[in-house]
């Protein structure tokens, strides 16, 4: 695959040991997607559309501050892949800033927000008002 098919804003490899890039890992973030590319003689490619992110999470470990890398957890509206883990990667404030950015961007292009891809609680009656309340003869607490 030619690199100029795609217009990558940001790409870095997995990092194993000592924080050197010595994996078949590689991720890229476009405009729109995230790639995750891994394999060497059977190549896997995962892709996931940024607006579907609903949320994010840094993780350092102590061995990845050493080592001035990080793992970024995405939370994603996928059947696939409902958790997406981007390992061990170097700048993961930064990474995360831009993901964040163009995620933001990509939710406005189109017009999804977190509250939109959040399933409703139809049938769930855990509020205080469901249980300490009573029917009346229309069916409605009070």
């Amino acid at each position: 695959m030619k690199k100029d098919m795609f217009n990558y804003i940001w790409t870095d490899k997995k990092r194993t040991l000592f924080g050197l890039p010595l994996s078949f890992t590689r991720y890229f973030l476009t405009e729109t997607k995230f790639i995750t590319r891994s394999g060497v003689l059977r190549v896997q490619e995962d892709e996931l559309e940024l607006y579907r992110v609903t949320d994010k999470k840094l993780i350092l470990t102590l061995g990845q501050r050493l080592f001035k890398c990080g793992t970024i957890q995405m939370h994603v509206r996928d059947v696939d892949t409902p958790i997406k883990i981007v390992k061990s990667v170097k700048k993961p404030r930064e990474v995360l800033e831009q993901l964040d950015k163009y995620i933001n961007i990509n939710r406005d292009k189109y017009r999804v927000r977190g509250r939109d891809m959040v399933g409703g609680s139809f049938g769930d009656h855990s509020d205080d008002a469901f249980i300490e309340g009573d029917i009346d003869s229309d069916g409605y607490y009070y």
